[in-house]
């Protein structure tokens, strides 16, 4: 059977299986894995055709056996007993095969000098025709011709630039460590950088474990459901979410499915990411000939999408050009090394025996190892991912020595104690402040621990709490 007419059939058979099939039928899952199977092969023909010469047939079997993966992984979602993650992890490996088998090696990823000249021709741009779409849009060196310069992104970009500025100046600090972790998952994926810096601004400030009120959680704030499509979740006890390497992927799979569905229209793509794909795709279906910025469709978007585009061009057009508004952003060594502790040690004091000027290391000891909470020991031989200035230091001053010591007692002397009074009843309840966490409240007024007190007051994980929300302190003294 011809190539086409297969991935047609294998096309047909996943939207045959409608969703109440899929709920009644648990063997659904296999019919679902062995289409998987179909397709990555398909893909890979698809890739064989492109090294062949045969560019347009393979981009086009490329292109249908990933767009069958991914409507693979929706039919997943509604069926009982399948794997959504599989089925976002095969479609990366697709992604991740066609750059290194178009690159002619297979170690990762390349120098600048490859990168820029995969961009150009071939590469992961011709493997994937939303991406180089996208790339031809989005070029990386000026977006100037994408970016309209209008009354709310020059009203976006002031705010930056006043007010706003140490926030940007802050996401900028905490971006650079990170860098080597996010943004080769962009760069490989064609798209540019100064999208995923004003993502990163916007949402988190570059603070992995920032969490909104709704649920929304890591440095590119993916709702739970939003992230198990494209792969985040808990793994081993931790949410990877707060994971910025696979937060940096899962938004550029994101991005590449919005592209493709929005025509490549940047604008309606980043107002998807924050107001939902639904609203988007409608909006841009009936804006017709309209631009997003048309007042017929801008003004139909919630206030907070309305502020958060503009915000967020603004951002990544002051990422490309800082120079044109005097703006210095600070030079940061993003290097990372590993580094083994000698002796337990949590966060918080490690922190505290570094030292370092102005804001020291917590943040980016944070950022670098998210599955650790900052105040909790972490054990000895522990291997931390840290920046390469602190190794020296550690052994300089963590180790043993006066700093050594002024941090493990000012760890011991921030434990919570009870201490029983005639006088004075334990408390029964408490006001959440800004900054307050069920962790930090939990050890504050000696808890049974943030899932004790979640359960008491009916929060369920990632346990959003809120300024002025008043908790029971139920088990504690």
């Amino acid at each position: 059977m011809p190539r086409p007419l297969i991935l047609a059939a294998l096309l047909l058979s996943l939207m045959t299986a409608t969703d109440a099939d899929a709920r009644r039928t648990p063997k659904r899952a296999e019919v679902l894995y062995a289409a998987l199977d179909e397709a990555g092969q398909a893909y890979r023909a698809g890739l064989g055709q492109l090294r062949a010469g045969e560019a347009e047939a393979g981009r086009e079997a490329m292109r249908e056996a990933a767009a069958a993966v991914l409507e693979g992984a929706r039919r997943c979602e509604a069926t009982r007993g399948c794997e959504v993650e599989r089925f976002i992890a095969a479609y990366d490996a697709l992604l991740q095969h066609g750059v290194s088998q178009l690159a002619g090696d297979g170690e990762g990823f390349g120098s600048s000098a490859e990168s820029a000249a995969m961009a150009g021709e071939g590469g992961v741009l011709t493997a994937m025709p939303a991406a180089n779409r996208a790339v031809a849009m989005l070029n990386g060196r000026d977006l100037r011709e994408v970016i309209e310069l209008n009354e709310p992104v020059r009203a976006a970009m002031a705010e930056w630039l006043t007010w706003m500025r140490p926030q940007l100046i802050t996401s900028w600090e905490n971006y650079q460590q990170m860098r080597f972790l996010m943004w080769p998952e962009y760069e490989q994926a064609g798209l540019p950088e100064a999208l995923l810096f004003g993502i990163l601004a916007k949402e988190s400030n570059g603070r992995v474990h920032a969490v909104s009120r709704a649920g929304a959680a890591g440095p590119m704030q993916f709702m739970p459901a939003t992230g198990a499509r494209f792969g985040l979740g808990w793994r081993d006890g931790f949410d990877t979410r707060y994971d910025p390497q696979l937060a940096a992927r899962a938004s550029v799979l994101y991005f590449n499915e919005r592209f493709d569905e929005l025509g490549d229209d940047l604008a309606f793509a980043v107002a998807a990411y924050n107001g939902g794909e639904g609203r988007a795709l409608r909006l841009k279906r009936e804006a017709g000939d309209k631009s997003f910025w048309d007042p017929a469709v801008y003004g139909r978007l919630p206030p907070e999408t309305r502020d958060y585009v503009p915000y967020v061009l603004a951002a990544a057009w002051l990422f490309l050009h800082p120079e044109e508004y005097g703006l210095q952003f600070p030079a940061v060594d993003g290097a990372a090394t590993v580094m083994k502790l000698q002796a337990p040690a949590s966060i918080y004091q490690l922190s505290i025996c570094l030292g370092g000027a102005r804001e020291g290391y917590f943040r980016s000891l944070r950022n670098l190892n998210p599955r650790y909470e900052p105040h909790a020991a972490i054990a000895a031989g522990t291997e931390l991912r840290v920046p390469v200035a602190v190794p020296p230091e550690y052994q300089r001053h963590c180790v043993d020595g006066p700093r050594a010591q002024i941090a493990a007692n000012l760890m011991a002397a921030s434990k919570p104690t009870s201490v029983a009074t005639a006088t004075r009843e334990p408390a029964r309840s408490y006001q959440v402040k800004s900054g307050d966490t069920l962790s930090s409240i939990s050890r504050r007024h000696d808890c049974d621990g943030a899932a004790a007190l979640a359960k008491a007051n009916g929060l369920r994980a990632p346990y959003v709490i809120r300024a002025g929300q008043r908790l029971r302190l139920v088990g504690c003294g």
